[in-house]
Formats: C-alpha cells, sequence, structure tokens
C-alpha cells in the first residue's frame, strides 16, 4: 500500500512537473513571437520613417546662373548665354554648351538636364538670314516650392539689370534695352515650370510656338 501511494505521488508530482514544464515553454514562446513581432513592428516602422528625402530641388538662384549662363558675379553676356539677336546661327553653335536636340529651319534647339532632374530647354528662333530674332527657355521643375524660388530669383535678377517690371496674374515683363523679357508660371497641375522669353523691345517677331 506504502508502495502505492508512493508511486501515485510520484506520478501526481511528474505529471504536475511536466504540466509546468509544458506551461512554462508556451508562455516562454509566446513572450518571444510577441517580441519578435514587436520588434518586426517596430522595425518597418523605423524602415517606413526613417529616410529623409532627398532634396528633390536645386539651389534656383544657381539654376537661373545656369540657365543665363552667367557667372557668379555679373551681368549675362549677350541677351543670354552669350547670344544676342542678329547673331549668326554657326555662333549659337560655337557658344552654346547645351545638348542640342533639335535644328529646324526656323529654331536651335538645345537642352540641359540638372542632377535633380530638372530640364532646361533652350531654343533659338532665326529669321530667314539665318540670325537670332528670338530666345525662348522653358525650364521643368519638381515643385510648386521651386518655381516660387525660380520666379523670385527671376525677379531679383531682372529688376536688378532691367529695372522694374510691369507685374500681370501669371506673367511679369520687362522691357529695357532694347530688349523685352517676359518670365510665366506656365505650372499646370503637377507639372510645375516657368517659361521665359527675350525678344527685341518694338518689334514684332515671327516664330513658330
Amino acid at each position: 500500500m506504502n508502495t502505492f501511494f508512493t508511486r501515485m505521488k510520484y506520478f501526481i508530482f511528474l505529471k504536475k512537473s511536466l504540466i509546468l514544464i509544458l506551461f512554462l515553454s508556451v508562455s516562454y514562446a509566446c513572450s518571444t513571437a510577441t517580441k519578435e513581432d514587436t520588434d518586426s513592428k517596430t522595425a518597418d516602422s523605423i524602415a517606413l520613417t526613417s529616410p529623409v528625402r532627398k532634396d528633390l530641388n536645386s539651389d534656383q538662384s544657381a539654376l537661373l546662373q545656369t540657365i543665363l549662363a552667367t557667372p557668379e558675379s555679373g551681368e549675362a553676356t549677350g541677351i543670354i548665354r552669350g547670344i544676342t539677336f542678329g547673331d549668326p546661327v554657326s555662333k549659337v553653335k560655337a557658344t552654346e554648351t547645351f545638348e542640342m536636340f533639335e535644328e529646324k529651319p526656323d529654331h536651335l534647339g538645345y537642352t540641359q538636364d540638372t542632377p535633380q532632374l530638372e530640364s532646361i530647354d533652350v531654343l533659338y528662333y532665326i529669321d530667314s538670314e539665318k540670325k537670332v530674332n528670338k530666345i525662348t527657355v522653358d525650364v521643368y521643375l519638381n515643385s510648386a516650392e521651386a518655381t516660387k524660388q525660380l520666379w523670385s530669383a527671376g525677379i531679383r535678377y531682372f529688376t536688378e539689370n532691367y529695372d522694374k517690371p510691369k507685374e500681370e496674374k501669371s506673367v511679369v515683363t520687362w522691357n529695357k534695352k532694347s530688349v523685352r523679357i517676359n518670365m510665366e508660371d506656365v505650372s499646370k497641375g503637377k507639372d510645375f515650370g516657368l517659361k521665359f522669353e527675350f525678344f527685341p523691345s518694338g518689334k514684332t517677331i515671327l516664330a513658330a510656338k
């Protein structure tokens, strides 16, 4: 009898021990899984929020200098990019540093992309004598903020060099030194940019739009 009870006590003790071990194992597994899940969620959260987006925009004052081909101090040579109205096509080809993307009977087209993937397209319109009679620059930007900054940089630069402008809704015009300059905000929706036009003042220039 004593042996029976002894065995029963041993069996009960063993059963309780196994239950305790099983409980501890399950608890540890759940705790580990919860910790791993929490760590995973934390890591995912960090991965989503920690990367800092690189600036999409250039320094717009520097970009304006690139557009006009001006040194950091001083005025641009010629009307823009070393070119003056009446210059022959040969001078444009010899002077322009951007990549030519188009050559038509009435204009030459050049383009340049910035490291931020902004684009600058310069068109030199030419007359029947193959001389420059109008220049346009289309600048494609990455954001509304960049557009505002380039707009402000343009107003500062041209006002200093061409006096006070005439301002309308989305166009600013300067008229001096036999040159008329229009700067227009051509942004639409998520497409941002400015258009610059340079042409002789007081003359009608026929050019393809």
